[in-house]
């Protein structure tokens, strides 16, 4: 397991009965995690101290409850700022898993001793974008909803990095990396966090069993002659570590060498001592 350890602005306090206790700077969130399948005998002053707490509806969706948060602030990692803004579907607007794979890339780009261009995909907010720009890459960052890429530009504003060399793209991205393959344009890192289920802006629908294993195969056409790293993030239940690695060893292992690895990525649990898993990774190093 890939586990991260660093962060100060956020704390996984305690987990159990389909529910994760959470510190996101100076505020406390109760939300659901369906991989939080045990039980465990809750410490009322603990989880009492709670700002608010999503509860999902029988009709479907849900709500926050009991709720006296402001309706966005920030919180670091590093030398990294980002908003934070509880939505109607539970999220934040970040993924705190993945900052060890921000570390990770920020090292290999760091130390390449050459320009780096970064595609990252299904992008969200920027966190990964942010990174690797601030490791001194050029970045093009591309997801289907125009709301997540003007938080990704806010984000990149509040870590410095108003100016950085982003180009943020509102697309469906199998359609972005057709026209990039027919431009000849050409990547030496690539970075997906593709959805289990999604639309494009043009209603393009996006089912992560039946639509990766084509990206994969498509995005052999933007790797540079010089490529650097591959990372693939997936949190869809079902789809394991290693066939994801399976499919990126297939489609971009075979075509370009290099080594890739898979985990687990995880977050401490303050209260156990142990770590939740997260979703995982593929990382390839060419």
């Amino acid at each position: 397991m890939w586990k991260n350890e660093k962060w100060k602005d956020y704390e996984l306090l305690d987990t159990g009965d389909g529910e994760r206790l959470e510190r996101w700077g100076n505020y406390i969130l109760i939300r659901p995690d369906p991989q939080v399948i045990w039980h465990t005998e809750r410490d009322p002053a603990l989880w009492g101290r709670a700002d608010a707490g999503y509860r999902r509806s029988r009709s479907g969706g849900g709500a926050w409850s009991e709720n006296s948060l402001p309706e966005k602030w920030t919180i670091g990692y590093g030398d990294l700022t980002f908003r934070i803004h509880p939505t109607g579907f539970k999220h934040t607007g970040l993924f705190p898993e993945q900052a060890v794979n921000w570390d990770w890339m920020r090292s290999l780009i760091a130390g390449a001793g050459r320009p780096i261009r970064v595609l990252n995909l299904f992008a969200y907010t920027g966190g990964a974008t942010v990174a690797a720009a601030r490791a001194g890459a050029s970045v093009c960052h591309v997801d289907a909803a125009r709301g997540m890429v003007d938080v990704a530009k806010e984000n990149a504003a509040l870590s410095g990095l108003g100016q950085a060399p982003i180009r943020y793209i509102v697309d469906d991205c199998k359609k972005f990396v057709e026209r990039e393959i027919r431009r000849g344009n050409r990547y030496d890192a690539i970075i997906m966090d593709p959805p289990s289920y999604g639309r494009g802006p043009g209603g393009e629908v996006w089912k992560i069993e039946e639509c990766i294993d084509g990206l994969l195969d498509l995005l052999a056409g933007v790797i540079s002659d010089r490529p650097l790293f591959f990372l693939l993030n997936s949190y869809t239940t079902g789809l394991s570590v290693s066939a994801m690695k399976y499919m990126t060893d297939l489609r971009i292992g075979r075509r370009f060498g290099g080594q890739g690895t898979a985990d687990e990525l995880g977050l401490p649990v303050q209260a156990s001592g142990g770590f939740l898993p997260c979703g995982g990774s593929v990382r390839h190093v060419f």
